[in-house]
């Protein structure tokens, strides 16, 4: 089943204990859209600038992505962030950040993109996440991400985005602000309220937690992974696996949600594995199904 993301393509420089990489691949749409397409065929919308120095046919050569929602602008340049990590590196601390394309018009939508029925607007400006959204024609599910920026400073947009689609998915911090709420199970039940039907809470290493608005709910630990070199779009990793198998599953009952929260568990475990996108293009969609078999097994009582 058709799925699109739109979000940002990023020139990324990351400091972590492990070494600097300058000057790599990264945006949420780019993290999202390689993990997304080990399950399902992807639709790209993003927008680059003549700056860019990616070829991003060639990065998703033999990768399911669908690149005609790409959109290069030639009298712009292309977002750009620097951040670094320490100690657990359990978050990022921004060193520098230029939004670019970012704050300009959102992408144009391609004709043969709108009848796209899983969709996932990765985080931006909720105002901008409901541009794109109607321009679509009636997708089954939506999820989108946010962070603490929008709750600040945008909650009447991101309310009335809230309204609009299927799925949240943020960190634990996020819901907690959004909610005005610390236990992270009443909070998710709070979120719900505001309009989606499904809340996903990511807990870093300590895991996630999936609620459905008919009370159903799945607490999941993290993957224990030994190797974490660079978290930096584990997050969108997560999403991209949620998201694509759902959409290759073409389901969104409870039993195909819980199982799509693991799925975008292991992935996120192969991203923290190096630098950049290295830790997915270098597996499978046979050591994914390989990781979460172990996964399964180490939770089993």
């Amino acid at each position: 089943m058709s799925l699109l993301v739109t979000g940002s393509i990023g020139i990324d420089t990351v400091k972590t204990p492990f070494g600097v990489s300058k000057d790599c691949l990264g945006g949420s749409a780019v993290y999202f859209s390689m993990a997304a397409s080990f399950f399902s065929p992807v639709r790209f919308l993003g927008a680059i600038g003549a700056d860019c120095p990616f070829d991003l046919k060639k990065i998703f050569k033999g990768k399911k992505v669908d690149l005609n929602g790409l959109e290069l602008r030639h009298k712009s340049k292309t977002f750009r962030w620097a951040g670094s990590y320490q100690g657990a590196m359990n978050e990022a601390t921004t060193d520098a950040v230029e939004l670019n394309v970012l704050a300009e018009n959102p992408p144009q939508m391609p004709e043969e993109y709108k009848d796209s029925k899983f969709v996932f607007l990765a985080n931006t400006a909720p105002i901008l996440q409901i541009q794109l959204l109607d321009q679509l024609n009636r997708p089954k599910f939506v999820a989108a991400d946010t962070m603490n920026l929008w709750i600040n400073n945008n909650l009447a947009d991101l309310k009335k985005l809230l309204k609009k689609i299927d799925c949240l998915i943020l960190n634990e911090t996020e819901a907690r602000m959004l909610a005005s709420e610390h236990n992270l199970i009443t909070a998710a039940a709070k979120i719900e309220k505001l309009g989606p039907t499904v809340v996903v809470i990511k807990k870093g290493e300590s895991g996630s937690i999936i609620r459905q608005s008919d009370g159903q709910l799945f607490v999941l630990p993290a993957y224990p992974a030994t190797i974490v070199k660079d978290p930096t779009g584990a997050g969108d990793s997560f999403a991209g696996g949620f998201m694509g198998y759902l959409a290759g599953q073409n389901k969104t009952d409870f039993a195909t949600l819980k199982k799509a929260v693991a799925y975008g568990t292991v992935v996120a475990s192969f991203t923290i594995s190096d630098f950049s996108l290295k830790g997915l293009t270098k597996t499978t969609r046979r050591n994914i199904d390989s990781r979460l078999n172990e996964l399964r097994n180490r939770v089993k009582f």
